[in-house]
């Protein structure tokens, strides 16, 4: 399957170094209050990296906090249904908290943490499971109780806001290259992007096996809230927090900043169950519970600390394996397994968007297996070559392969004919800190997305004689 394939994209410009949140598109007012509430964050969250404390464990123990402080709130709101008090006992909620100072405080909070882990199955239990506190220190502990999370209202005015706010801290977390948190997040603009063509809706149910902090999960909710909302009832409103979408993440810590993301961009409750299953979502298949729309950018490596055993038996051997009989290769490759497991995950009739490297789609052996299969079964009907530089993970190649699952033809002929290729790699340049990659990149690809799919694809019209810029898209199929 190759394609030589060219597509222009909008100028990329020049400018000074771009701070992350710049890359979220909000409103001017929105974005200058979330730009202040993330200094303000930030800002304390230096005090504590002097301390020792690296950035993610910051963003974790603001988790930890926002919680309490934010049932306080809906339990002292006249308005509010919830019931916080069976959430989190008065012994140790926020109150219990703020009333103490120094050792004592200190002393307590690690009780709080210690009683409000003791709740599995729960999204408080998610957030709080295995959790420590690691502000050893009762002064530094006393100013972020009282002075950063005590002053700030968290349940009051737009969710979005300190939704986008935490994001934005997340964002900066990722940039702590010695925690190597980078790897859980996906940059924003992309994400963005992939849900904007994937189009989410209502009757969607949503799912990420590696969720990481649960950036597609977010936009995906969000993009169904501005396109749709204004047409559902108030029960297909709740449903959307309530099981139709979801995700899977295998590091307890990650698991409970995707848990407090979603709380606080207003998808689930604090005491429904979790969206976030926290464990190895290879370890099993899927069962009777499938997705109509799948958005993943699984964990980069190649070499997996496991063997998963496909329908062809077992390869080689490692310390642990996992029987897979819906998986048609046995391979050690993440990558390849997170897309066998995409695979079965999606539902008849089901779309997925998937971040992969380069070596998917061109290794031999098990990968080319995986890949008949893919053209076999499903419709891999666009692949958005990405370029490299927008990831943490250093000079890492990946492309979004875009593809719908459906039921076997009764010719027994392939369901993949043609490949719509996107080139956003070639010759161009992205950095982290100098070069981003925002939204304006991707805006011809999503407008061409569209019109690019065997339907009946034409070329944008080209730009009249004279303009400064002519655009030459080609999107090239790869025909089988």
């Amino acid at each position: 399957m190759t394609a030589t394939t060219t597509a222009s994209t909008p100028d990329q410009g020049t400018g000074g170094t771009a701070s992350v949140e710049d890359n979220i598109v909000l409103a001017p007012q929105a974005a200058a209050q979330t730009n202040t509430l993330v200094a303000k964050l930030w800002n304390y969250c230096n005090v504590l990296r002097d301390n020792g404390l690296s950035t993610i464990e910051y963003v974790e123990q603001l988790s930890y906090l926002l919680f309490l402080k934010m049932v306080d709130e809906i339990n002292d709101d006249p308005f509010s249904d919830a019931d916080s008090a069976e959430i989190v006992p008065k012994a140790y909620d926020w109150k219990s908290l703020a009333t103490k100072k120094g050792k004592a405080l200190e002393l307590h909070y690690r009780n709080v943490l210690d009683e409000l882990g003791t709740r599995p199955g729960t999204t408080l239990g998610t957030i709080f499971t295995k959790a420590q506190n690691r502000i050893t220190e009762p002064a530094l502990l006393e100013k972020l109780v009282v002075d950063l999370i005590g002053k700030q209202d968290w349940t009051v005015g737009d969710a979005d806001l300190k939704g986008d706010a935490y994001e934005g801290l997340l964002a900066k977390g990722a940039e702590d290259t010695k925690t190597g948190a980078g790897q859980y997040f996906t940059p924003r603009p992309l994400i963005d992007a992939i849900v904007e063509v994937m189009r989410p809706r209502p009757e969607d149910t949503i799912t990420d096996p590696a969720c990481g902090t649960g950036g597609f999960l977010i936009a995906a909710h969000t993009y169904i809230r501005k396109h749709h909302m204004q047409d559902l009832t108030r029960e297909e409103r709740l449903a959307l927090g309530e099981g139709k979408i979801w995700g899977n993440e295998l590091v307890p810590g990650t698991a409970r900043l995707a848990a407090m993301n979603l709380l606080l961009h207003g998808i689930g409750s604090s005491e429904g169950k979790s969206l976030i299953d926290v464990g190895d979502a290879l370890a099993t298949k899927p069962g009777s519970k499938h997705a109509s729309l799948v958005l993943a950018n699984p964990p980069f490596g190649k070499k997996s600390a496991i063997t998963i055993i496909g329908s062809e038996g077992k390869a080689e051997r490692e310390d642990i394996s996992y029987d897979r009989d819906d998986f048609r290769a046995t391979t050690t490759n993440k990558q390849l397994n997170f897309l066998q497991h995409i695979m079965s995950l999606t539902a008849i009739d089901g779309r997925a968007a998937v971040v992969l490297p380069d070596n998917v789609l061109f290794e031999g052996g098990a990968g080319e297996k995986i890949r008949r299969r893919l053209l076999d079964e499903f419709d891999l009907h666009t692949i958005l070559r990405l370029p490299t530089g927008i990831f943490y993970a250093g000079g890492v190649k990946a492309n979004v392969l875009f593809f719908d699952k459906k039921t076997p033809r009764a010719d027994g002929k392939p369901h993949t004919t043609k490949v719509w290729v996107y080139d956003l790699r070639t010759a161009k340049h992205f950095t982290l800190k100098q070069r981003p990659l925002t939204r304006t990149d991707l805006e011809e690809f999503v407008q061409a997305y569209g019109r690019s799919l065997p339907t009946g694809w034409t070329p944008p019209p080209r730009k009249a004689a004279g303009s400064r810029r002519t655009p030459t898209t080609s999107w090239s199929p790869a025909t089988r």
